[in-house]
């Protein structure tokens, strides 16, 4: 079932199910009645990543307290997403492009992997987590993808599961076309990697093609910058044998 845009959407970090009564937070309070002026009555859609998404009404129970009250499932939750999205933390700016457009693109955790050329770094994990809640919210995605802690590039290979497959985007590479590559994959637990702006260095990609459990893929003629080849490499693993497909 596709998402209803022309509602508004709001992500609740609270149990939803039919008659289910949720306080506003302040910050929920401002947006509702002070950004989208919501009166009395009005209905709005509540999801928290768990348990599907819920039409509610509005009532003020006084002038500074919003309640909501689930009336009706909307859209059930489906199944969480398994593509792992590692990337190197990018600048601010482009940092949320690129968190956006993952969670847009359904990747169902995100991991910061700090490489040798990374040249931005993940400063408050909170953010970025509002940031995936946000992109969520406005696109009318339901699952809410982990975010974990940063960790060095050659640590998480060290201790990675073999049977998870990492596709990794190689500016190195001599082809051009990713497809007969990620066609020839058989694994369905993947994790996609991009590397940072400045790419990754002769040891990380000496490393990562050392790996049994590792595949490298071009991405075309064009030299993309880091955040364009994010979005490029989840449209075409997606596309090829994700949950496009």
């Amino acid at each position: 079932m596709r998402a209803n845009f022309r509602m508004q959407r709001l992500f609740v970090d609270a149990p939803l199910s039919s008659g289910a009564v949720l306080e506003a937070n302040a910050d929920q309070f401002n947006y509702l009645a002070h950004v989208l002026r919501l009166e009395e009555g009005a209905e709005i859609l509540l999801f928290n990543g768990r348990d599907g998404e819920w039409k509610a009404t509005l009532s003020f129970p006084t002038r500074k307290r919003i309640q909501l009250t689930a009336t009706e499932e909307t859209r059930p939750q489906p199944a969480p997403s398994d593509l792992h999205y590692l990337f190197a933390p990018l600048k601010v700016g482009r940092l949320d492009y690129l968190v956006q457009k993952a969670v847009e693109m359904g990747a169902g955790l995100l991991q910061p992997v700090m490489t040798q050329h990374v040249q931005g770094k993940i400063t408050n994990l909170d953010k970025l987590r509002a940031n995936v809640v946000e992109a969520a919210e406005q696109c009318g995605i339901l699952g809410i993808p982990d975010v974990a802690e940063p960790v060095r590039l050659l640590d998480l290979l060290d201790r990675w599961p073999s049977e998870r497959r990492i596709i990794y985007c190689d500016e190195g590479d001599a082809g051009q076309n990713p497809l007969p590559v990620l066609s020839a994959i058989r694994e369905r637990h993947l994790a996609l990697l991009v590397g940072p702006e400045g790419g990754f260095s002769e040891e990380e990609r000496a490393r990562l093609r050392s790996l049994d459990f590792v595949t490298a893929i071009p991405l075309g003629p064009r030299i993309l910058r880091a955040d364009t080849a994010a979005v490029a490499a989840l449209a075409v693993v997606q596309a090829a044998i994700g949950d496009w497909n």
